[in-house]
Parts: C-alpha cells; structure tokens; sequence
C-alpha cells in the first residue's frame, strides 16, 4: 500500500512540475506573460517546428499540402518511472487560417529517468476530422504512434483514421514514437 501511495505522488508531482505553467522551457517575463504574447510563442515554434520538419521529410511537405488543417504541439515529459507531461499547441484550419489553441498532456507507467522535450505534429485530412479534434479532443490509445523516419526517405507516412502524424525530438524525427496516454484539449483561456 505505501508503494501505490509513493508512485501516485512522484506520478502527481512529475505531472505538476509538467503542465505548461510549469515548464522550465517556457519564457516568462517580469509576472506571468500575457495570452497574446502566449499564443505568438505558440504560433512561433509551430511555424519552426514545420520548417524543421519540411527540411527533413519531403513526404510530410507533400502530407501538409494534401491537408486541410494542421496541428502541432510543444511538449516536456519526465519521467521517474511513472511519466507525465504537459504542453500547448495550435490547431490551423488552412482554408480559413482560423487557430484554436490546445493543451495536452500525457501520463503513463513504465522504465525511464529524465526530461524529454519533443514537438508532435498532425496533418488532417478532412474537416470532420480536423473539428472533432479540436472541438471534441482527441485522446491517443495504445495504438497510436507518430510516424516518419529520419534517415529513411523511402519511408512514407500517411493518412490514418484522417490524421498523420509526425514526433519530433532534438535528435531529429522519431521513427513510431509511442504517443499512447496523451490527450488533446482546447484551451479555453487562450481561446477567449
């Protein structure tokens, strides 16, 4: 019992430490940044992360160019044997350019030790499905993985369920990272 009760808080602090609030990576100035300086931050490592990821995979240009909207968020995860994260993000409808700020987070169990900083990318194929994961969420089951493959180029990455997905670290592309545990939500402050 004193076990469950020990991983149940290093899980809630490490989850803690990892909500975007909390994030050592995110900027903050004298007092806490405004929502429009947050959503320019946002939009600004969106906007890096799809030049990086163009650079690397020429199947994830061809991917956003078939796409009606797009997605990508900006994580950290640590992990103490038990995992949480937290990050944000913005959801693009292309045709409109209208934006829909996001939260996610993600928990889970198994062997790790350390921080793990990455950017998830989504491409949509159509509008229901693009609308559903922004106005409903979207929660990754077991399944789910973010495909592309750095040193592959014969590697192709597509469309699953309407959505394709890319992982990026600061070691380039991952090839079928586990997203599973992660969930996908609006943020309503950001979003007024």
């Amino acid at each position: 019992m004193k076990r469950t009760a020990v991983i149940l808080t290093v899980f809630v602090v490490a989850l803690a430490l990892c909500v975007p609030g909390a994030v050592v990576a995110e900027e903050k100035t004298s007092g806490e940044l405004k929502d429009d300086s947050k959503r320019a931050k946002i939009n600004e490592v969106a906007q890096e992360t799809l030049d990086s990821l163009f650079a690397e995979n020429a199947n994830a240009k061809s991917l956003f160019d078939k796409a009606i909207g797009w997605a990508v968020f900006d994580n950290t995860k640590v992990a103490f044997g038990i995992s949480g994260g937290g990050g944000r993000g913005v959801a693009v409808a292309k045709a409109s350019g209208k934006r829909a700020y996001m939260k996610m987070g993600t928990g889970g169990i198994g062997f790790g030790l350390g921080v793990n900083k990455y950017q998830v990318v989504f491409f949509f194929q159509d509008k229901t499905t693009l609308t559903n994961f922004i106005e409903k969420g979207w929660q990754a089951d077991a399944g789910a993985t973010a495909s592309a493959g750095k040193n592959a180029a014969e590697v192709k990455t597509n469309f699953i369920n309407g959505i394709a997905i890319y992982q990026i670290t600061e070691k380039g592309l991952m090839l079928n990272a586990d997203l599973a545990g992660t969930k996908y939500w609006l943020d309503d402050k950001l979003n007024e």
